[in-house]
């Protein structure tokens, strides 16, 4: 449940409205108590789980959380406290649910505009990052990527400078990139979200296009989604994919290599089936296509040259 949740706040997927719960529904006291608990461990467990079942309807959860004596040293303490179970990878289902319920308030404040800056300065996504790490396909790991790329997507759907200016100094785009190659398909398709929204900002797509080898382990991983997309079609994938695609096609020099590496499967009508009733995708096909064709050098009947 929590995983469909964060997908859908971070990727747009969802048509539900966003919960409008009047505060005044929700128990001042009870809110303050359960932040209360989170400082000490013998009932943090319990304040963990109301808490981050309330985070959508308590608007100032976040700074509540960030401000208060202890709360986010108590949040960190649960993440450090998995780190064990990683290596050798041991992690319990209630491990996991523990530990994502913490993320799931993390996340809140990743989101809130009056504690985002902090939250970045403190470097807080440090601590996620041995979670992404993981190669595990057990149901309690893949939860626990999914939750925690959650919170990185949480930062980067506020499409704010010094997010990606922040994630580029970490090793983010290598992790999403392992992610998109072998994660289950939600984590896959927050991944690539992440990496989409990245490109989408000009120091991003400045900062992978600036050498080879960062933009040829971006198209290769996306060239190996395209191949498995076509087999195990998924559309919200493919939708963040060709966006990654149509972002690079921006850049000269990334354009110039998509010319001879962009699947063939993204040409032909491979995809015609899975995006009959998805406008918006197969408006951005069209435009990659185009991108790709304009300013090529051809010969007498049209056909694309080589490069010398």
């Amino acid at each position: 449940m929590l995983a469909n949740t964060l997908l859908a706040q971070l990727t747009g997927l969802s048509n539900a409205k966003a919960v409008s719960t009047a505060l005044a529904q929700v128990d001042r006291e009870k809110i303050y108590q359960w932040i209360n608990e989170l400082s000490s461990p013998e009932t943090r467990e319990n304040a963990l789980l109301e808490l981050s079942k309330k985070r959508e309807s308590v608007p100032d959860l976040a700074p509540m959380l960030w401000h208060s004596c202890g709360t986010i040293a108590a949040l960190l303490q649960e993440i450090v406290n998995i780190y064990p179970s990683i290596n050798p990878p041991t992690l319990t289902a209630h491990q996991s649910n523990r530990v994502c319920n913490a993320l799931a308030l993390l996340q809140c404040v990743a989101s809130h505009p009056e504690t985002r800056s902090a939250f970045l300065a403190a470097h807080i996504p440090l601590f996620l990052y041995p979670f992404l790490h993981t190669v595990s396909k057990t149901r309690p790991f893949e939860y626990l990527r999914l939750t925690s790329l959650g919170v990185i997507g949480a930062l980067v759907k506020t499409d704010e400078q010094e997010v990606i200016n922040f994630l580029l100094t970490t090793e983010i785009i290598p992790l999403c990139l392992r992610i998109m190659e072998s994660g289950s398909e939600l984590s896959k398709t927050v991944a690539t979200f992440i990496l989409q929204k990245i490109l989408l900002d000009d120091t991003g797509l400045a900062y992978i296009c600036q050498t080879y080898e960062r933009f040829s382990h971006v198209a290769m991983i996306l060239g190996k989604m395209v191949l498995q997309l076509s087999k195990e079609p998924s559309a919200r994938l493919l939708k963040h994919v060709v966006r990654c695609y149509l972002r690079l096609s921006d850049n000269p020099r990334a354009r110039e290599a998509l010319r001879q590496c962009l699947p063939d499967q993204l040409k032909d009508s491979t995809f015609a089936q899975v995006l009959k009733d998805d406008t918006t995708t197969k408006r951005w096909l069209a435009q990659l296509v185009k991108n790709l064709q304009e300013g090529q050098i051809t010969d007498a009947r049209g056909i694309p040259l080589a490069p010398q």
